[in-house]
């Protein structure tokens, strides 16, 4: 059974950080892309940022360029997404995803999904 558990979300005050963490099982983690995607109310699910398998290769949407590091740890069969200098605008339910081998964008490509964790940004 495949499971992708993330942790770390929580209420920061503007320019704060947090780290997310999502942990799988049931998968060979190496072989899976892995992706953070965020939903706020009334809006669809859209992407944040990505990796490769290997780690070698990283991919963000513009908006949190600069701001956001995602990276992995095949050891530990986890992925994190550090988020600094965060804004209002941030506050989401992230989640993670897995996708066989190759990247993408698209939440449709996705094969599993975590149940998300909020993060609420204050002002």
């Amino acid at each position: 059974q495949v499971q992708l558990v993330e942790s770390g979300g929580g209420l920061v005050q503007a320019g704060g950080s947090l780290r997310l963490s999502c942990a799988a099982s049931g998968i060979t983690f190496s072989n899976y892309y892995m992706g953070w995607f965020r939903q706020a109310p009334g809006k669809e699910r859209e992407f944040v940022a990505a990796i490769s398998w290997s780690g070698i290769s990283t991919d963000y949407v513009d908006s949190v360029k600069g701001r956001f590091t995602i990276s992995r740890d095949n050891a530990k069969n986890t992925v994190y997404l550090q988020m600094n200098s965060l804004k209002p605008e941030d506050t989401a339910v992230y989640y993670c995803a897995a996708k066989f081998l190759t990247g993408g964008r698209s939440r449709y490509e996705y094969n599993y999904w975590g149940q998300g964790t909020q993060v609420t940004v204050s002002s």
